[in-house]
């Protein structure tokens, strides 16, 4: 029975002197939005939902955030895992068990930046003209600045003869 008592003593100990854990926790929320809105978020590879969003996300690891949408170029942001001020909380309070436990945890760390926001732009086109040469290029959204010199239409359904 001492021998219990002695393992649960410990135990205690050690989840009471991790102090950064007990503070904000092995995650971390942090906001995304972008413009335009309704952007699709996929953190580390993974599908995770549409702007604005909140994510919460293990503060072990850094994080590749990728907010895209149609027509526009994609956007790729990190989150990196940075050492938090708790961890001195745990050196005076903790001494090694508190940091120990913390580090395992997640709770050493701090997510940074806590708010991610992306401006989505378009595509862009440039060509090198050339002498004598016609160029088509196709965007998905014209620059205002552009010279419209023509438009294509659809072409009419024929009924195979030509007519």
């Amino acid at each position: 029975m001492p021998h219990l008592r002695t393992v649960a003593i410990l135990i205690v100990s050690m989840v009471s002197t991790a102090c950064a854990t007990i503070m904000h926790g092995s995650s971390q929320e942090v906001g995304i939005t972008s413009n335009p809105t309704s952007a699709i978020v996929a953190i580390d590879n993974q599908n995770a939902g549409h702007t604005p969003f909140v994510a919460r996300l293990s503060r072990r690891d850094s994080h590749v955030v990728r907010i895209s949408a149609d027509g526009y170029e994609p956007a790729e942001l990190t989150l990196t895992r940075h050492t938090s001020n708790w961890v001195w909380g745990n050196i005076i309070f903790g001494g090694l068990v508190g940091v120990a436990v913390d580090a395992i945890s997640g709770g050493l760390y701090k997510l940074s930046p806590d708010q991610l926001a992306a401006s989505l732009t378009t595509p862009s086109a440039s060509v090198t003209p050339k002498r004598n040469g016609f160029y088509v290029v196709l965007v998905p959204h014209a620059d205002a600045s552009w010279m419209k010199i023509g438009q294509l239409r659809r072409a009419e359904a024929t009924d195979g003869n030509g007519r």
